[in-house]
């Protein structure tokens, strides 16, 4: 039998301290193994799997693994289970359960992203961007000042570092991003990242993340047709934890749509009466996108790299621009058909396959007889681009 304990610097339950009693082996991190009284062989958690596998296989009885808080979340329960093994858990306090209620706040509508690695840092950097209220577990790599660096300047957040959380040295610091940089930090558990600015509109049901939008592709006054628009979505496929850039945005129809579907945000216009309105838009619907007012290329180049890209406004040259980022995907909406071909040998050149669809949305209006006619409308050309080799 395996059993799983949770570790939080409490008192043990009378459970867990008879299961300790019971084990020939008892598998963890040396500075909680360290700090029980324990008659049973012990064996550090770098390998274990490989320890457990060879102690079942010789039937040395009972074992048990020590993990810090609660096992089942983002603990070693997936890893035992994903190997076949089903221990009895017995879970104690999570990192952001205490995390939450040192910093005394509530938690039903916090995202948690827990990266494995500085690979995952633009994931949860992007988590941070678009959700007001995140807890991230820290990683090696993935910390307080990783964090700040990589928002500032376009995403001001208040932090809250938890550091050794249940340990002797337990400490919680509210930190302005620049701080966070640049002081030192002793064993981090769990950085918050909290939007102070953000009023939520009406109680949630579902905890976490939410559910996205009822209806998108939605009747703003735009340029692009509803329809058009919905392609658009359907191939830029924004979600939590991608960064996507919204180039010559207008009043920010693909932002304000992209952000609802949880994405992170960056608007570049170069109008003024265009930011006007996509500010109006952003506030309207409730979402967070970052404006840029500039003109591209040159205004994309302090940007973080983006998962996708929708150029709405300019030449070929923001679109080679962009495709030197190495988006995922890139979409770009062109009004001569003329444009296409040049675009799409502009992007082979830049390594990338596309494809170009034209999109004609006539709608159906009532004569005055009581019948039909489709109204005139002007088709818009799509390019849809795909990098021909991925990492």
């Amino acid at each position: 039998m395996i059993t799983v304990v949770g570790w939080d610097g409490s008192e043990l339950s009378a459970k867990a301290v008879d299961r300790l009693h019971e084990a020939s082996l008892v598998v963890g991190p040396d500075a909680i193994v360290g700090q029980l009284t324990l008659t049973a062989q012990t064996a550090a958690d770098e390998s274990l799997l490989e320890t457990l596998d060879d102690h079942l296989e010789h039937g040395e009885g009972p074992a048990v693994v020590i993990a810090e808080g609660d096992p089942g979340f983002f603990g070693v329960v997936r890893t035992l289970r994903a190997h076949g093994l089903k221990p009895e858990v017995l879970p104690a306090t999570s990192l952001v359960t205490r995390a939450f209620a040192c910093a005394g706040l509530n938690w039903e509508d916090a995202l948690v992203v827990a990266p494995s690695g500085p690979h995952q840092l633009n994931r949860a950097v992007n988590a941070c961007r678009a959700h007001p209220k995140v807890a991230l577990l820290v990683a090696p790599g993935v910390g307080p000042g990783d964090i700040a660096r990589e928002l500032a300047p376009t995403t001001p957040r208040a932090l809250i570092v938890c550091e050794d959380l249940g340990g002797p040295d337990e400490r919680v610091t509210h930190s302005r991003m620049g701080e966070a940089t640049t002081r030192p930090w002793k064993d981090p558990d769990v950085v918050l990242v909290i939007d102070p600015l953000h009023q939520p509109k009406e109680p949630i049901w579902v905890a976490g993340a939410q559910p996205g939008p009822a209806e998108w592709a939605l009747p703003f006054e735009s340029r692009l047709p509803a329809e058009v628009r919905a392609y658009i979505l359907a191939k830029l496929g924004p979600r939590l934890g991608d960064l996507v850039w919204d180039v010559g945005a207008g009043v920010g129809e693909i932002a304000v749509e992209c952000a609802r579907m949880g994405a992170a945000v960056v608007a570049v216009e170069r109008e003024e009466e265009s930011c006007a309105k996509l500010r109006a838009n952003v506030l309207e619907h409730g979402v967070k996108v970052a404006l840029t007012r500039g003109q591209a290329p040159p205004a994309l180049e302090p940007l973080p790299d983006p998962d996708a890209v929708f150029v709405g406004g300019g030449g070929a040259d923001v679109v080679v621009a962009c495709a030197a980022r190495r988006p995922r995907s890139l979409v770009c909406a062109l009004t001569k058909v003329e444009q296409v071909s040049a675009v799409l040998e502009r992007l082979r050149e830049q390594g990338y396959r596309g494809e170009g669809t034209q999109i004609l949305a006539s709608k159906l209006t009532l004569n005055p007889d009581g019948s039909h006619r489709l109204t005139a409308a002007e088709p818009v050309f799509v390019v849809h681009a795909t990098p021909l080799h991925t990492a």
